[in-house]
């Protein structure tokens, strides 16, 4: 599986895994529409090594060519961001949905030994939690009375308060974002696809990453990332909620090691794969390291006390089949992390559009 394909092999991801791949010895096509809302007017980083397809992973013609020649496909191509998802809605199903079908059309015709493809935390909805007397809750969901009231935390059918715990891959979906239910929609597909086709297939379901990289013009991309351009630009971090809502972090080499362990580990085929780092922080904790990391720590976020539609309460990562089908362990620890990448922050152009996402749900009444 020397020739691999990375589908949005430019984006922020999909630098540091063709990047990966090349250092072992791949060698790497990427396909991407270098789409404006993620690469900006920024000048586009290409993997040096690395042969780059411009094109729509919706065009038939530009996948067909894209995939010629290739023995294993890791698909990245997608629109990012729960917020953007509930309004743009026919953007997200058609390059998220109907370009995986194009894609693995293309696959029928050129078959290859192996797709990857990255699935996300987000189409668990809330993660597990148990009640005080440790019975597991897979289906806990806030009801929209309660989040207007300011009950930020689900409760069980009963009443009880609930504990989150880490969420395993066998967590029922439960897909609260049009987001989610395009990348649980590609995670399906493609498996589907390995099992009809005879081709390994695996899907990464990937937490919270962040790294240098990201971009930081983007308001619906990676909530550090968010954090950062406000912080930049003198601007508090906008905190959604009260801020005690819990994440996992992981860094994107990290991920980039994991997709290559994906394509490398046979027992990996026919299975769906949480990729994070292990670890739970609170979004308000996280813009204070973050705001010490940038030299600002008198600048604490700023709590919204309002929800958005689709955003989850509590969703953190258990990695203990990542470890047993992948041998996959995190290196990387976000407190650990945050130097080097507000060092590059300080070297970055971070254009501040949080007031604008803000508005833009406010508008559509996606913010209760």
């Amino acid at each position: 599986m020397k020739r691999v394909l990375v589908t949005g092999g430019c984006g922020f991801i999909g630098r540091h895994v063709a990047q990966e791949l090349i250092e072992h010895g791949y060698e790497v096509r990427i396909l991407d529409v270098l789409l404006d809302q993620v690469h900006g007017s920024e000048a586009i980083s290409i993997p040096g090594g690395a042969e780059l397809t411009k094109g729509d992973v919706r065009d038939p013609g530009a996948v067909a060519e894209a995939v010629s020649g290739i023995a294993a496909v890791i698909h990245l191509a997608a629109e990012v961001g729960v917020g953007q998802s509930m309004y743009e809605i026919a953007r997200y199903v058609g390059t998220n949905d109907l370009g995986t079908a194009t894609l693995l059309q293309a696959l029928i015709k050129q078959p290859v030994e192996r797709i990857v493809v990255a699935s996300s935390m987000s189409i668990y909805g809330e993660g597990l939690y148990e009640t005080p007397d440790g019975r597991r809750i897979d289906d806990a969901r806030r009801k929209p009375s309660d989040i207007r009231n300011g009950q930020w935390d689900p409760l069980s059918a009963a009443g009880e308060s609930l504990s989150p715990i880490p969420t395993d891959e066998e967590k029922r979906p439960d897909l609260a974002s049009i987001y989610a239910l395009t990348k649980y929609a590609q995670e399906r597909a493609v498996l589907i696809f390995g099992e009809t086709y005879d081709a390994d297939a695996v899907a990464l379901r990937l937490f919270n990453v962040f790294g240098a990289g990201q971009a930081l013009a983007n308001p619906y991309t990676g909530v550090l990332a968010n954090f950062a351009s406000r912080l930049a630009n003198g601007k508090r971090p906008m905190v959604f909620e009260d801020g005690k809502q819990k994440r996992d972090f992981v860094h994107v080499q990290d991920v980039a090691r994991a997709f290559r362990l994906a394509l490398e580990q046979r027992q990996a085929a026919g299975h769906a794969i949480n990729i994070g780092s292990g670890r739970s922080y609170t979004i308000s904790e996280v813009a204070r390291l973050l705001a010490e990391a940038m030299g600002v720590p008198k600048r604490p976020p700023e709590i919204l006390g309002k929800a958005r539609s689709g955003d989850i309460r509590n969703c953190f990562a258990d990695i203990g089949k990542a470890r047993e089908l992948l041998g996959f362990e995190p290196s990387r620890r976000l407190e650990n992390s945050l130097g080097e990448f507000a060092a590059w922050v300080r070297n970055s152009v971070a254009i501040d559009r949080g007031a604008d996402m803000k508005r833009e749900l406010e508008e559509r009444g996606l913010v209760s």
